[in-house]
């Protein structure tokens, strides 16, 4: 499918070509942008990133608090259980298998959680970066924006490279969003 998905795009690329060629006689103007280094230096992505990661630690802690009772937990169960009556004892197992289910769904909670946030502002942030990239295209005549790592690039010259030029447009706008 990724066969396809590429071969679809060098045939795009090529049609481009043609057709730019036979209304300009210059060459079409191409830009590659690297869309992860637009979010881990933009001033959106930054935001975004450290909300994930206070997010992150705020569920980290809560599951080592919770990690923690039931260590101490276990280990009363141990130290008790040759005092204990069998029926206390069981009982206390019993509590402590229930403590360590919730622990674990809570973990699960927490992870799926964490993806849904993090897709979340990822998907914003492509949205709004794609928006820009389009309004770039348009207003500096190009013919074709790559997205450098979704699009198979693995070569292309560094003139190309349009990365710096829409994080700056990308945090300007950014900043009258929030005005």
């Amino acid at each position: 499918m990724k066969a396809l998905n590429r071969m679809a795009l060098i045939t795009a690329v090529l049609f481009t070509f043609g057709a730019a060629s036979a209304v300009a006689a210059d060459l079409p103007k191409i830009g590659i942008v690297n869309f992860q280094k637009v979010l881990a230096t933009s001033s959106p992505g930054k935001i975004a990133k450290a909300e994930i990661n206070k997010k992150g630690k705020e569920m980290e802690e809560s599951l080592k608090a919770r990690g923690s009772e039931l260590e101490e937990l276990k280990k009363t169960i141990e130290r008790e259980a040759l005092v204990m009556s069998k029926e206390k004892r069981d009982e206390k197992e019993r509590e402590f298998r229930i403590k360590v289910n919730d622990f674990k769904t809570l973990q699960a909670k927490y992870k799926e959680t964490f993806k849904v946030l993090e897709n979340r502002l990822v998907s914003k942030i492509n949205k709004d970066v794609l928006e820009l990239a389009q309004k770039i295209g348009k207003d500096n005549g190009y013919v074709l924006i790559l997205e450098q790592n979704a699009a198979g690039v693995m070569y292309f010259p560094e003139a190309l490279d349009i990365t710096d030029k829409l994080i700056i447009e990308f945090n300007k706008s950014s900043v009258k969003a929030k005005q």
